[in-house]
C-alpha cells in the first residue's frame, strides 16, 4: 500500500527504551488506580460539541463535505481503555473493557460481534443533516477510534496521553489498546477515510449522537450534540495554496515504499488527497499501520513494483563486478566481519530478555508487468511485515569505520533496568545510492520465497536488506510493547550517506512493513507454470539475530497462478479467517 509520507520527527532513543517505555506505561496506568474506597467500575464519558457551529468547505473541482464537525467522547475519572485481540487467525476479534472492582483492574468482556476489525467501533456516531425547511438531507454513522488524543478538557488532566496514537488496520494485526485517557477528548471525526457527504451551499443543522449500543454498554448519557453548518463552495484556482494536484492523505495504512501517518491530532481537513507517484523515496509508516489522529485509516491499493525500470537502468550503469546496493538476488549477504575498533570492549550476549522476530502473512497480492517496461515478464508483487513480539526491543547499531563503505553491525542487549549489557556482531550495514531508498540498509534482515506446493523453493526475492522502522502496531498487548514507539519512517532512522554510525530498531509490538513500489522484491514468475504456490516471509534466515524463539520465524500465504504468459492471474484464498488478498 502506498501514500506519501508526513515526516515525523525523531525523538532521542535512549539505551534501554524498552524498558523506559514500559515503565512509563506502567506508571500511567497505576496513576489512573482508584483508592480502594471508590465503587465506580469504570469513566463517565460524554458527547461535547466544542462550538455551537462550523464551516465546512466544498471544492467545486472535487464537490463534497467532510463531516468533522467539532464533536468529542470525553473521559472522566477513568479513562475508557479498550483492549482488542484475537488468539490466532481461526478466531474471532475480541474486546474487553478494563474497569475496576474494589480499586483491582478488571477486564470485562464485551459483547461478541462489538467489534470485526481493529479500526474503531463501528458505527459509534449517529449524524443526522438536515436543511432550513427542515429536511433530513443527511442520515449515516461512522467509526469512531478512541485513539486520537484530540486534546486535554480541563488543565489538571494528564499532561500526556499514554495511548496509542491510532487504531491499526493491517488485516493480519493480533492486538490492540484502545483509550480516551481521562480528562482528555477523543474527536468522533472518522477522517477523511470516510466518503464525503455532498451538501449544496447553504445553512444545515446537524445532530450527532452515540448509538444506543454503545450508550447502553457504557453508560453514556442520552444527550445529542447540535451543531450548526454551513457549506461554502470554493474553487483551487481562488485558493494558490490549495494544490491542483491531490497529495498523499496523512495517516493512511503505509510501509517501506509508502508513507508514515502524521501525528496524533491532526484533523486531515479538506479533500481526501490521492497515493503518492510511483518512484517516490522509499519511507516508512503503518500500520502501525497508523492512521490521522480523528479515526480509523482506510487503506491504500498495493503499490507495484512501477520502480522495476529504474533498478534496469541501474543495472545497465553499474560496472562489471560492482554490486554495491544491488538486491535483484545475485547479492549474497556478507560474511561477519572481524570486531572492528568500534565498540570497543569484549562482544557477548547475557542472558537477559530478548526480541522475538515473527513474520505476518504475506498481503497486497497482485500481478504486475513491471509496468509495462520489461516486455514480456510477469511479476507477483506483494506486501509483507516482520514484527518483534519481544519482550525486548530489537536494537541493531552500525559502526563505519573511516573510508570504508560498509559498517559493521552489532545486537545490543538491555537488562530489565534498561541498562546496556551486551553486544555481539551480526553483519553489516550497507549504502544503497539507488533512487527510492538513498539510505543505510541492514543485511540479511529478512528473505522471501516462493515455494511450490510441495513447500521446495520456486523463487527466491532479491531483497535481503532492509532499513528497520515501526511501520505497523501489530500487537500491543503483547509484554513490554511500546505504545509509542519512536523511529517510525526512514528519513530520521536509516541515516545519510555521510554517517558515522547508525541505530535501527524494531520495536516490541511493532512490525516494519515493505511494501512494492521498489525493485528486488517481487518474484518474477515469467516461466513459472501455473499453480498453487506459497509465498514464504521469513524472518532471520540465517539466524545471526539472538531470539527468544528462532522456530517462529517463518509465514506462508497459499496463493494460485493462473492465466497465460503476459495476462498472468493470481488468486488468494482466505486465510484462516482474514479474507484479504
Amino acid at each position: 500500500m502506498t501514500t506519501t509520507r508526513t515526516t515525523r520527527l525523531r525523538r532521542p532513543l535512549l539505551a534501554g527504551t524498552t524498558a523506559v517505555a514500559a515503565m512509563a506505561v506502567t506508571a500511567g496506568f497505576m496513576a489512573t488506580m482508584p483508592d480502594k474506597a471508590e465503587a465506580a467500575t469504570g469513566p463517565k464519558l460524554s458527547l461535547i460539541a466544542a462550538t455551537g457551529s462550523v464551516t465546512l468547505t466544498s471544492w467545486k473541482e472535487e464537490p463534497g463535505v467532510y463531516l468533522d464537525l467539532g464533536t468529542y467522547l470525553t473521559a472522566e475519572g477513568r479513562p475508557l481503555e479498550l483492549k482488542v485481540t484475537r488468539k490466532s487467525y481461526k478466531d474471532p476479534v475480541t474486546i474487553t473493557q478494563t474497569v475496576y472492582e474494589g480499586g483491582k483492574a478488571k477486564a470485562k468482556t464485551l459483547p461478541q460481534g462489538t467489534v470485526k476489525d481493529f479500526s474503531g467501533l463501528p458505527g459509534f456516531a449517529e449524524i443526522t443533516i438536515t436543511d432550513k425547511a427542515g429536511k433530513k438531507v443527511v442520515s449515516r454513522t461512522e467509526s469512531f477510534c478512541p485513539n486520537n488524543a484530540s486534546g486535554r478538557v480541563r488543565p489538571d488532566a494528564p499532561s500526556k496521553s499514554k495511548y496509542p496514537e491510532s487504531c491499526p488496520t493491517n488485516a493480519f494485526t493480533l492486538g490492540s489498546v484502545w483509550g480516551v485517557e481521562k480528562g482528555w477528548a477523543s474527536n468522533t471525526y472518522a477522517g477523511s477515510y470516510t466518503q464525503p457527504v455532498k451538501l449544496a451551499a447553504g445553512a444545515y443543522t446537524a445532530k450527532i449522537q452515540v448509538a444506543k449500543k454503545y450508550r447502553d454498554l457504557f453508560g453514556i448519557a442520552d444527550k445529542p450534540a447540535t451543531v450548526k453548518v454551513t457549506v461554502e463552495e470554493r474553487s483551487w484556482e481562488d485558493n494558490p495554496g490549495v494544490p491542483g494536484a491531490r497529495s498523499a492523505t496523512t495517516g493512511e495504512h503505509a510501509g517501506h515504499g509508502a508513507s508514515h501517518q502524521a501525528p496524533a491530532g491532526h484533523a486531515g481537513h479538506g479533500p481526501a488527497p490521492a497515493p503518492a507517484q510511483a518512484g517516490a523515496p522509499e519511507t516508512s509508516g503503518a500500520g502501525p499501520s497508523y492512521n490521522v489522529g480523528h479515526g480509523p485509516l482506510k487503506a491504500a491499493p498495493p503499490a507495484l513494483p512501477w520502480a522495476l525500470k529504474k533498478q534496469q537502468a541501474a543495472r545497465a550503469g553499474m560496472r562489471a563486478g560492482d554490486t554495491a546496493g544491488q538486491t535483484d538476488g545475485s547479492r549474497k549477504a556478507p560474511a561477519l566481519t572481524p570486531l572492528s575498533k568500534r565498540p570497543t570492549g569484549k562482544a557477548s550476549v547475557p542472558d537477559v530478555p530478548k526480541p522475538d522476530l515473527r513474520s505476518l502473512p504475506a498481503y497486497g497480492i497482485t500481478i504486475s508487468d513491471g509496468d509495462q517496461n520489461i516486455p514480456g515478464k510477469d511479476y507477483l508483487a506483494f506486501s509483507a511485515n516482520v514484527w518483534n513480539a519481544g519482550p525486548a526491543q530489537l536494537v541493531v547499531d552500525g559502526f563505519r569505520s573511516p573510508g570504508k563503505a560498509k559498517m559493521d553491525a552489532y545486537q545490543y542487549f538491555y537488562d530489565a533496568k534498561g541498562k546496556q549489557v551486551g553486544y555481539t556482531p551480526t553483519g553489516t550495514m550497507e549504502w544503497d545510492p539507488r533512487p527510492g531508498h538513498v539510505h543505510w540498509h541492514f543485511t540479511d534482515f529478512a528473505s522471501y520465497r516462493l515455494l511450490k506446493a510441495d513447500k521446495k523453493e520456486a523463487v527466491r526475492s532479491g531483497k535481503e536488506a532492509f532499513c528497520l522502522a515501526n511501520t505497523d502496531a501489530v500487537d500491543y498487548t503483547v509484554k513490554n510493547a511500546n505504545w509509542h514507539p519512536y523511529n517510525t519512517d526512514l528519513s530520521t532512522a536509516c541515516g545519510q550517506e555521510n554517517s558515522i554510525s547508525v541505530r535501527e530498531v524494531l520495536d516490541v509490538g511493532s512490525g516494519d512493513t515493505y511494501t512494492q513500489n521498489l525493485p528486488g522484491q517481487s518474484f518474477d514468475i515469467t516461466d513459472v507454470p501455473n499453480g498453487t504456490y506459497y509465498i514464504q516471509v521469513l524472518a532471520n534466515p540465517a539466524k545471526r539475530l539472538k531470539e527468544t524463539n528462532l522456530d517462529n520465524n517463518s509465514a506462508l500465504r497459499k496463493v494460485v497462478l493462473g492465466g497465460e504468459p503476459g495476462k498472468r492471474t493470481v488468486t488468494v484464498p482466505a486465510h484462516d479467517l482474514v479474507n484479504a488478498n
